[in-house]
């Protein structure tokens, strides 16, 4: 806390008037099935981004990323996305949101804290939009509940950015609680945590440093002609619903589509069957159906859905071998592909007697493959927040 007080003080001569944090996060299962109105399951990390913020007497804004030594400049009166900005931009659209949902900001000078940077891809964007909304909201005392903010990002996301709103990444830096996980519901625009507590167990987050090239358009599968077919295969069991089983009705439904749409679309249906296993696990503390789930998660992600690459599957297959008692049915580790669009970062949930052998099969990628990673040991903690100073 110390540092950016310092850093903000040393920047712009005076002291911060507020200070909010909002953590990192990583999506463990259903990231790619929020367009169907699905589940996704995510957990909050220990990667704090820090905004402190001060009042200006004019409408200017001055940001300042100390990590980076960057510094960008922009007013109130004309928010204007500009590349060059980068990360700065995020900042920017939440500032415009208020203003479009009829909430005014005025000037300030804006200080960034954060030792995972934002191109890492584990929620660190996302947390600089939830901690400059915790900071407008407070210092502009403007009354807005938690669904205007929401209303606000999304304005922000989408008019300003141009980009996707994703509520499971807002639900996840907003309502996170220690020790759980949390699972948004798509459909119902819902969330609720769910406990973590598989005991001798340690959360890696690996960024394999693979340079990211899209293979396919996920884009593409977002039409509502997918909607409907994907809405006609769904089926209400008690209080809640699953996709059809039968072969021929699948086929049947999916008749019209190419087969790359079809084993896609399949593949979110299996998702869903392992979002709704992975949170029977963390509820019974069953470690081995977690992490079956997540392991035919990570498989599916590869197989059908297209999106992993031999680096990542190298790391995933390494964290099967640790224990030569697991089985594919009883795995006593997990690992699956996760991070920003097609991702280059892998999580695992290791026993922590295997820590060691996993952070040496590091060493090893690096040899084979040619790319120097960074590993970050993690833990699920609260959500976005004001800071004492």
């Amino acid at each position: 806390m110390e540092k950016i007080i310092a850093a903000h003080k040393k920047e712009y001569g005076k002291n911060p008037d507020i200070i909010a944090t909002a953590p990192g996060r990583f999506h463990l299962a259903g990231e790619h099935s929020w367009y169907f109105k699905d589940k996704t399951l995510s957990m909050a990390v220990n990667m704090p981004v820090y905004i402190a913020a001060s009042h200006r007497e004019d409408s200017s804004l001055r940001f300042y990323f100390f990590q980076l030594d960057e510094r960008k400049r922009a007013t109130i009166s004309t928010l204007k996305y500009r590349k060059e900005d980068r990360w700065a931009n995020a900042l920017k659209a939440v500032i415009y949101g208020f203003g479009s949902c009829g909430f005014d900001c005025g000037g300030m000078d804006i200080t960034i804290y954060s030792d995972i940077l934002p191109s890492a891809g584990f929620g660190i964007t996302t947390a600089l939009k939830i901690g400059i909304s915790l900071v407008c909201r407070t210092l502009f005392n403007h009354p807005c509940v938690d669904s205007q903010i929401f209303q606000i990002i999304e304005r922000g996301n989408t008019y300003f950015l141009n980009n996707g709103n994703y509520l499971a990444d807002i639900y996840s830096a907003w309502y996170a609680q220690k020790g759980t996980c949390l699972l948004t519901d798509h459909k119902e625009n819902s969330w609720r945590t769910v406990p973590f507590n598989f005991e001798g167990y340690t959360i890696l987050l690996t960024d394999a440093r693979v340079p990211r090239i899209s293979v396919w358009d996920k884009e593409t599968l977002h039409s509502a002609e997918n909607f409907l077919l994907m809405a006609e295969l769904k089926v209400q069991k008690d209080k809640y619903w699953v996709y059809e089983t039968s072969p021929v009705e699948i086929n049947d439904v999916f008749s019209v589509l190419d087969e790359d749409t079809r084993r896609r679309l399949t593949c979110i249906m299996m998702e869903h069957d392992n979002v709704r296993n992975a949170v029977k696990g963390l509820e019974t503390n069953d470690f081995a159906l977690f992490g079956r789930a997540i392991n035919h998660s990570h498989e599916i992600m590869r197989d059908m859905f297209n999106i992993s690459c031999p680096e990542i599957d190298w790391l995933v297959k390494r964290v099967s071998e640790f224990d030569p008692t697991a089985s594919s049915r009883l795995p006593t580790n997990c690992a699956r592909i996760t991070g920003k669009g097609f991702g280059r970062c892998v999580y695992t949930i290791l026993k922590n007697k295997d820590v060691e052998k996993y952070k040496a099969k590091l060493s090893e990628y690096e040899r084979i493959f040619g790319f120097h990673t960074s590993c970050y040991e993690v833990t699920p903690v609260d959500g976005a927040h004001l800071v004492e100073f």
